[in-house]
Parts: C-alpha cells; sequence; structure tokens
C-alpha cells in the first residue's frame, strides 16, 4: 500500500476553513487553487498538509477511502520521523507503511478528541491491506 502526503495551502488562509470534502485552497496570492487529483499509486491513506510561516509543515487531514478527517490539532511534520527523511515536494510525498503508522499514531496522540474516528479510519486500512494479501 502506498501512502501519501499533498499540500493543501497556507496554514495562516486556510486552516480555520477547512472541512471534509474541500477541493480547494486560497494560495497567498488570494486566489482559489483546486487540489490536485492524488497520483493513481497513492492507495493508501492521503495525508493533507499546511504550511505555517517559517516553513513549518502541520498535517491538517487525513483520507482514506469515505474518511476525511480535519485535525483540531494539526501534528508538526517532522521529515525524518513523517517523511523517511524525503523533502517536501510540489508534487505528493509518497510514504511506506512504517512511517505512515508512526504519523498516524502522532495524530491520535495528539488528537486523543478524535481518537475514534482515527481508529476507524486505522481500522479500515488493516483490513484493505490484509484483504489484497
Amino acid at each position: 500500500m502506498q501512502h501519501g502526503l499533498m499540500y493543501q495551502g497556507s496554514f495562516e488562509n486556510n486552516y480555520s476553513g477547512l472541512e471534509a470534502g474541500s477541493s480547494a485552497f486560497r494560495g497567498t496570492d488570494g486566489v482559489e487553487h483546486s487540489i490536485p487529483e492524488w497520483p493513481k499509486d497513492v492507495n493508501g491513506v492521503k495525508i493533507g498538509y499546511m504550511e505555517k510561516s517559517g516553513k513549518k509543515f502541520y498535517a491538517v487531514r487525513v483520507q482514506f477511502e469515505g474518511h476525511d478527517i480535519i485535525l483540531k490539532n494539526p501534528v508538526l511534520l517532522d521529515p525524518m520521523r513523517h517523511l523517511g527523511n524525503k523533502r517536501f515536494a510540489p508534487e505528493p510525498t509518497t510514504i511506506s507503511d512504517p512511517i505512515a503508522e508512526t504519523l498516524l499514531d502522532d495524530m491520535i496522540e495528539r488528537n486523543p478528541e478524535q481518537q475514534e474516528e482515527l481508529a476507524l479510519l486505522i481500522n479500515r486500512v488493516n483490513q484493505v491491506r490484509r484483504a489484497s494479501r
């Protein structure tokens, strides 16, 4: 299973209005931009991130199948821990199962009030992974 992270706008301009199902963000130029389609090879967990001033990147959204969870407490992304030491890029960054699991664990730790809905997403991912073996 291939997981990915994708840029979804500047934090200051977009986080407060982010909702499940959002398909666009407001750029720093004030123009609305569509969130691109995920590449076909990203068939696992899809994580949307935003950039805060100072080049700090935060996971703000996690999606899988019908699940689309906006994190109440965004998770600061650490390139070593959450990207396998890959760099942020204009195209989606792909990550492996162990790295995705670490990031999902950090999301639960930072968002205990969303533990149940995050656990349901993780359970569904695990069901799909087992079925494809």
